[in-house]
């Protein structure tokens, strides 16, 4: 018998300054049997740094052929697909293919490694950028996961945090590879 994915809802006010976004979401995340707390709160982190119209949580880890968050235009062309964790370089050339703009947020301390043996593969892929959530931000980001969450996202002078009742959690991504201009 198939595990089932765990459903979690959240609610989240964003205020983006950088973007001059603000928007309150609610979310509805399924998070598949193999996925980790951390990686399920990194996922809803980028949602909400990349919120915009036509965004969407696709199937994940459950598709092999989808991203795990995409945002398709009026024409259902992929304007923008976001890989959470460490894809390997044909997942990626595929992408860049299929998207305008690919991004990668990785967030695992095997992340440095993974990056060291990728990175000059993927310098010609001019769509792709790379981030990458610190450990010590992605495992903050993990205590903060409940079943039903209300979360506050500030994002201002590229300073992020993330806040629940119980903690605050300030995020500095940094970016391993911009996309070309």
């Amino acid at each position: 018998m198939a595990l089932k994915a765990t459903i979690h809802k959240a609610e989240v006010q964003l205020a983006d300054m950088d973007r001059n976004h603000y928007a309150d979401l609610a979310l509805t995340i399924a998070r598949h049997p193999s996925e980790t707390d951390e990686r399920m709160m990194v996922r809803l982190l980028v949602y909400a740094l990349y919120a915009q119209d036509g965004i969407a949580f696709t199937r994940g880890l459950f598709e092999v052929d989808e991203p795990d968050i995409w945002v398709k235009d009026l024409t259902g062309a992929i304007t923008l697909w976001i890989d959470i964790g460490q894809p390997d370089e044909t997942r990626l050339r595929k992408a860049c293919g299929r998207a305008a703009q690919v991004v990668v947020v990785c967030h695992a301390s095997s992340a440095e490694t993974w990056w060291k043996q990728i990175e000059p593969r993927l310098a010609r892929l001019r769509n792709l950028s790379v981030l990458r959530v610190p450990a010590g931000a992605s495992q903050a980001l993990a205590a903060l996961a409940e079943r039903s969450m209300r979360l506050q996202c500030l994002v201002q002078d590229a300073a992020i945090s993330l806040s629940s009742d119980a903690a605050l959690v300030e995020v500095a991504l940094q970016t391993l590879k911009p996309a070309a201009a």
